[in-house]
């Protein structure tokens, strides 16, 4: 079964300095039927404008992670980081008992685009963490790379969720298999172009819920990027 979740049903806010889209219900927006999939709790795509950012706030008990598409972000944070994540970084912070931190666009010139994810962990009360490594273009095309596991298998960053967390680029004619476990789920989450899903026509921000299946194919005509998430 595949649930699709059409982009222009997502809920939005336009703040000026923040244009941001919400796959699931987060802050002022709620939607019952999508409080996330599975642990998958937050896709949120958000445009930030130069010099503007998120001031310093705290979260807690969530795996928090930034995937940068256009652009560079700024963060900061209570365990004493201070980087910078550009297109190919993958961003992990662990809230766990508890961290506060910033996000802010890192150039005065240039808008950042960017997606946040947040995972439920698989326990609460853990230790605040922080990650972030890069992943190449040619790592990513035509291939799913794993760039966010339980294990940090492959040399992906380490979240603590039952989740496995894969990036691709495709080009014109491409296409990429991937087989689900028993008892598995898959989101799917097309961050640009376009692409079909086991035939399913899906284009940027659009994303789409996978259950029952024993796998699923991505395949794009003119070029695309799109990140699944393989859910218990």
């Amino acid at each position: 079964m595949i649930l699709v979740r059409h982009a222009q049903e997502r809920g939005r806010a336009d703040y000026g300095w923040l244009d941001t889209r919400h796959t699931f219900s987060f802050a002022d927006y709620y939607d019952p039927k999508y409080m996330g999939f599975r642990n998958l709790r937050v896709i949120n795509e958000d445009r930030v404008q130069p010099g503007q950012g998120f001031p310093t706030h705290g979260h807690r008990d969530m795996e928090i992670v930034s995937y940068v598409l256009a652009g560079a972000l700024e963060h900061k944070d209570s365990l004493g980081t201070g980087s910078v994540i550009r297109p190919g970084d993958v961003q992990r912070m662990s809230a766990g008992t508890g961290v506060r931190h910033s996000e802010y666009n890192h150039s005065k010139d240039e808008p950042v685009h960017f997606l946040q994810v947040w995972i439920s962990p698989e326990r609460q009360g853990l230790e605040p963490g922080y990650e972030q490594k890069h992943f190449s273009d040619g790592e990513k095309r035509g291939r799913l790379r794993l760039i966010a596991a339980r294990d940090g298998a492959g040399g992906s960053v380490t979240i603590n969720a039952d989740a496995r967390v894969y990036a691709a680029l495709l080009e014109p004619g491409q296409r990429v298999s991937h087989a689900l476990g028993e008892d598995r789920h898959a989101w799917i989450q097309v961050t640009r172009g376009a692409v079909t899903l086991d035939g399913q026509p899906l284009v940027h921000g659009d994303g789409a819920g996978v259950s029952g299946e024993p796998g699923l194919t991505i395949a794009s005509a003119a070029g695309a990027e799109v990140l699944l998430f393989d859910l218990a």
